[in-house]
């Protein structure tokens, strides 16, 4: 009987680890977004680069960011951004947006994705974190 409990527990904490391990994490996703950094920023303060500033990003519409010169293509796209729209974007942004001006070649890896989604929604429209 022992056993059995012993197992069941084993069993139970070894689930309980797996959607840990797929949670996202911000800090994990503020390291991702240095490659980020040469074209946009993020927080209080954020202005646009050569890239629009991606605070609110989260709910907000493509091609509206305040200032910035977008693509007709980004204009155009009809996206809002949510998590699945960065996800897919952000893995390859000229098959999601064909004839963006984002030069990025994407990022592949799920779980950079999703901790890089985790750090950018964090922040509202104003760069304070929500």
């Amino acid at each position: 009987m022992k056993k059995l409990t012993l197992s069941t527990l084993v069993i139970i904490a070894s689930a309980a680890a797996v959607p840990a391990a797929l949670a996202q994490d911000a800090a994990a996703g503020k390291t991702s977004f240095n490659k980020c950094l040469a074209c946009h920023a993020i927080g209080e303060g954020a202005k646009n680069k050569v890239g629009p500033e991606l605070n609110g990003l989260d709910g907000r519409k493509s091609g509206t960011a305040p200032d910035y010169n977008y693509s007709d293509a980004n204009k155009n796209s009809g996206i809002t951004w949510n998590e699945a729209q960065f996800k897919e974007y952000i893995k390859d942004p000229k098959a999601k947006v064909p004839g963006t001006k984002m030069a990025f070649a994407g990022i592949k890896n799920e779980k950079e994705i999703n901790d890089l989604w985790a750090y950018v929604s964090q922040y509202d429209k104003d760069g304070k974190t929500k």
